[in-house]
């Protein structure tokens, strides 16, 4: 083969290493890409939960005020653990304070206004399990998706294989037994290190919670459980319904430079 000959397909070799070595790592970008985006949106996701579902439970349970009613409230809808419940909750004027910051009651009487306000709570809650319920179907897809997409880059990109071609496109070298082992061993490290893991299981970073039923379904029986709630209820709670809001204290932010 002629020097210009061996120049020119060095030239070609080098370029399709190097088309090989751009789909490869372009499509590993992508799916990085993907779980991020994913990683992210689960963390979002944490915080509705969090910020949203964690307050309309936490005033239920202090509503309810003792755990035998609480136990009775998640019979009656269905919810199978005890979410942010804890029993220094009932006690704390910290948290009772900071839950019912701003909010609004209505009714002519302090009864009607806590009983009103209780069964407002629960339709909050039956309405933001259904919006988390809803973007908890959609990260599972996405979830599913993307370890789809893994799949299918290893089907397409099996590294040995790859290996294999790349070392075809240079000279031939005669190869013992030991060089073999050691190309062998190169290549499982390789395959190791470059390992793409999909995203944990949906169920392993967030609570799965069931449906709870709209508030028309068990209007009766709550109202029942909270009538009994506001007569065994403590002055600390009972002296919030007096008028008809709580107040909204203006917090002081400081700025850090």
């Amino acid at each position: 083969m002629s020097p210009k000959q061996q120049g020119l397909d060095d030239i070609l070799a080098n370029e399709v290493k190097q088309e090989i070595a751009g789909r490869y790592f372009g499509f590993r970008k992508l799916i990085e890409e993907d779980t991020l985006d994913y990683t992210q949106k689960v963390r979002r996701h944490s915080v509705v939960l969090e910020k949203r579902i964690s307050f309309d439970l936490i005033r239920i349970y202090l509503l309810l005020g003792r755990e035998e009613f609480i136990q009775r409230f998640l019979d009656l809808t269905g919810l199978q653990e005890r979410l942010f419940f804890d029993p220094y909750l009932l006690e704390s004027p910290t948290i009772r304070e900071r839950v019912f910051e701003c909010q609004r009651f209505k009714g002519w009487t302090r009864k009607g206004r806590f009983v009103r306000y209780s069964l407002t709570c629960y339709d909050n809650l039956a309405f933001h399990v259904k919006v988390y319920r809803r973007r908890l179907q959609e990260l599972a897809d996405d979830q599913h998706n993307i370890k789809a997409t893994i799949e299918a880059f290893y089907e397409q990109n099996n590294i040995s294989a790859i290996m294999a071609f790349l070392r075809s496109l240079g000279e031939d070298h005669s190869t013992g037994t030991m060089q073999g082992e050691k190309e062998i061993g190169l290549v499982q490290g390789l395959d190791d290190k470059l390992k793409i893991t999909p995203p944990a299981p949906l169920e392993q970073m967030l609570p799965i919670i069931n449906p709870l039923p709209p508030l028309s379904e068990v209007k009766r029986p709550l109202k029942r459980l909270f009538n009994q709630a506001f007569r065994l209820q403590t002055p600390e709670i009972l002296e919030l319904f007096d008028s008809y809001s709580t107040p909204c204290p203006e917090r002081d932010y400081v700025l850090k430079t």
